[in-house]
């Protein structure tokens, strides 16, 4: 029964690595966390069901705080944001491709979460992916 829960287990957090849902260091921390901590806790609760879920909880509370601190590290390259914030970019019709609102340039934004800062090349400006 506990070989049977280890690997239900490990494949939910792997199903859970996989999901595009965790946009955000601290979510991406996050999940990362959890999943090792339920291996780890589920190795040196020698395959307890209890062990594996405690070691998942603080393996993602431990990867949220680290992921957090990464997120705090990148805004500090971008210094404080402007009055109004960021503003979106603005949909093209093609998936994934909007145009910048400073000067209408197309930018291929498919790789970048929504909400996601890029630079605009032309002029330096950061605006937002919607």
């Amino acid at each position: 029964m506990n070989k049977k829960l280890f690997i239900l287990v490990c494949g939910a957090s792997l199903a859970a690595l996989g999901l595009d849902s965790c946009d955000t260091p601290t979510g991406q921390g996050a999940a990362a966390g959890a999943g090792a901590g339920a291996i780890i806790g589920n190795i040196a609760g020698h395959g307890g069901g209890r062990s594996t879920l405690v070691g998942a909880a603080i393996g993602a509370a431990t990867g949220a705080l680290i992921g957090h601190a990464i997120q705090e590290d990148r805004a500090r390259e971008y210094g404080p944001p402007p009055a109004g914030g960021y503003p979106y970019g603005r949909p093209t019709g093609r998936p994934g491709v909007f145009l910048s609102p400073y000067t209408g340039r197309s930018y291929d934004l498919r790789g970048v979460p929504p909400g996601g800062l890029t630079r605009d090349v032309d002029t330096g400006q950061l605006f937002r992916r919607p």
